[in-house]
């Protein structure tokens, strides 16, 4: 099931990352269902304050008008790309639906 938000928000859209210290730089990219990011998709995110644990921490981005990006209405393949020498993981993280 697919998570929604309104065309009209600007608000963070949180992603939980399994293994991350919250330390690394971390990336969100959003493209259409099916297809794997391009190097232009990549934006810049941040951790949440306090998300670190033992399991991993919380990636998020402020997604809508105003925000770091912004996609219009209809359905969208959230990616998040930890970098974390020598890894860099590039993680499917749900569907966003924009409505």
């Amino acid at each position: 099931m697919a998570e929604s938000i309104s065309s009209l928000s600007c608000e963070y859209l949180p992603f939980f990352v399994r293994g991350a210290t919250g330390t690394e730089q971390v990336e969100i990219a959003f493209t259409t269902p099916g297809v794997e990011p391009a190097p232009g998709d990549w934006k810049a995110a941040e951790w949440k304050p306090g998300s670190a644990g033992e399991r991993g921490a919380t990636a998020q981005i402020l997604f809508g008008l105003g925000g770091t990006t912004s996609r219009p209405e209809g359905t969208w393949q959230a990616w998040v790309r930890v970098t974390a020498p020598p890894q860099l993981p590039v993680l499917p993280a749900g569907l966003i639906d924009v409505i």
